[in-house]
């Protein structure tokens, strides 16, 4: 017998899953589009030459994954949807909950998307985009005495506003996914905290640091008063003794 590659048993793969990829694929082809149906179901069993419960577990896959939407009693077939960020949050925020990603992993990449999306933000910003970062933080103030949920929603719409100014779909994307799942974890414990009043002003203030520094074009700068602050909002969630990380991303900004 050989010394050489050792290989393992294959597994099998399920008839649905094939229906899912090749569901996929076309999506991906641009052979289906948003808005477009797919066929009946039963149009779908005789194509794919599947019984219907075989179709039936691949749509319900689909329609798990945010990829297609069934109306019950719809005589059409499931909608394709657009691409939506809420299915990676989910995922996201359940690979914390599951222990298979820390609390700390997760605000550190939070951080580095934060501080990447903030120095480009700086240096690509329009006018308007400027406009909107600034209304939003106006809208934060505005909020802090209505509560957490609509000081919430003028934070996420902060964030999203330098996102799209770093010229970066990618960066918006995983940043709007990290930050819900940060969010998903903490928010209960921030709006129901004591101080939360506090809290919300203290981060209307970093708010306001990074655009001034975006508002002066100063990447480095941008970048590094974001990647503190969160460190100074958010280390308090995660145990003293995993917050190194995070510790040496502010100080890399700082050397």
């Amino acid at each position: 017998m050989s010394d050489g590659a050792q290989f393992r048993q294959v597994l099998p793969v399920r008839l649905y899953q094939r229906i899912v990829e090749q569901i996929e694929q076309a999506i991906v082809r641009g052979d289906l589009k948003p808005g477009q149906r797919l066929p009946s179901e039963r149009e779908l069993v005789t194509q794919f030459g599947a019984s219907r419960p075989t179709v039936r577990e691949a749509l319900r896959v689909l329609e798990s994954d945010g990829l297609v939407r069934s109306r019950p009693g719809d005589p059409n077939g499931p909608e394709i949807l657009p691409f939506s960020s809420a299915g990676l949050t989910k995922q996201m925020t359940r690979l914390v909950q599951f222990d298979n990603v820390s609390m700390a992993e997760l605000i550190s990449f939070r951080m580095i998307l934060d501080g990447s999306a903030s120095s480009l933000a700086a240096r690509l910003r329009s006018e308007e985009e400027l406009s909107v970062m600034e209304r939003t933080i106006a809208v934060m103030s505005d909020a802090i005495e209505a509560g957490y949920e609509e000081f919430g929603k003028a934070d996420v719409a902060f964030h999203e506003a330098v996102a799209v100014a770093s010229r970066n779909s990618l960066i918006e994307v995983c940043n709007q996914v990290v930050r819900g799942a940060v969010l998903a974890l903490i928010s209960d414990k921030v709006a129901h905290a004591h101080n939360s009043a506090a809290l919300m002003r203290e981060s209307l203030r970093h708010h306001q640091e990074v655009l001034e520094a975006i508002r002066a074009g100063d990447g480095r700068a941008a970048a590094r008063i974001s990647r503190r602050k969160l460190y100074e909002y958010y280390a308090g969630y995660v145990p003293e003794n995993e917050r190194g990380p995070l510790l040496a991303l502010v100080d890399d900004e700082e050397s």
